[in-house]
């Protein structure tokens, strides 16, 4: 059995997202903006009749994530692999004051390197690995055909479904992070089997609300 569509939805605001921190996996929770763009957005994913949901089990997608949950009946999952890069010692602060207080890895990050977060944190190569292979597992565990909804976070989310469909890493930054509360439409192609990005960093009223047939 495998699903055919993963929507990857990213939790709401915090007040460290507002701030511009380096949130990581600090288990910070959604701010009122946050609550209220997580009831909004649930409106709308609703509507995809989702068979799971599947969340990072971080205190603001479990919150996202829950929204959903109580309009569709659906227990909500959790999945640690869906958690957020690990920062480390970036854990709360600023670009700025990560730029002073580790000039040299700072200056890396800023030029697109992909470099650890810190000696203690993660690279984006080996979050891509773990989110890509939380999705797949959690679509090939799904109804046939069915829709599944996985909450989680942003940066995490894009290089996930970057992996996914297995565009080269040197692409993926040519994808825009995703807005709090915003979701991507990945679709598997019915012959070919592969995944595919039907959309991306959606807010709103989606076009692609159609039954599978």
């Amino acid at each position: 059995m495998t699903a055919h569509r993963i929507i990857v939805w990213r939790h709401g605001r915090t007040a460290w997202n507002a701030s511009g921190k380096f949130q990581g996996q600090a288990d910070i929770p959604l701010d009122e903006l946050g609550e209220r763009q997580a009831a909004q957005a649930a409106e709308v994913l609703a509507m995809y009749r989702p068979a799971a949901i599947i969340a990072s089990d971080l205190a603001r997608a479990r919150a996202t994530a829950a929204h959903l949950a109580r309009l569709t009946g659906l227990e909500v999952s959790l999945d640690k692999r869906l958690r957020e890069i690990h920062v480390g010692t970036w854990e709360g602060l600023t670009a700025a004051e990560v730029a002073q207080l580790e000039p040299e890895p700072a200056r890396r990050y800023f030029a697109g390197e992909d470099v650890r977060r810190s000696d203690t944190g993660e690279t984006v190569a080996e979050v891509a690995e773990r989110v890509a292979a939380a999705l797949a597992e959690a679509a090939a565990s799904a109804e046939e055909g069915s829709t599944i909804v996985v909450v989680m976070h942003g940066l995490a989310a894009r290089v996930g479904i970057c992996r996914l469909v297995e565009l080269p890493a040197t692409h993926w930054n040519r994808l825009g992070g995703m807005n709090n509360c915003a979701w991507a439409i990945v679709e598997r192609h019915h012959k070919g089997g592969y995944w595919r990005i039907e959309e991306y960093n959606v807010a709103g009223v989606s076009e692609r609300l159609d039954p599978i047939s």
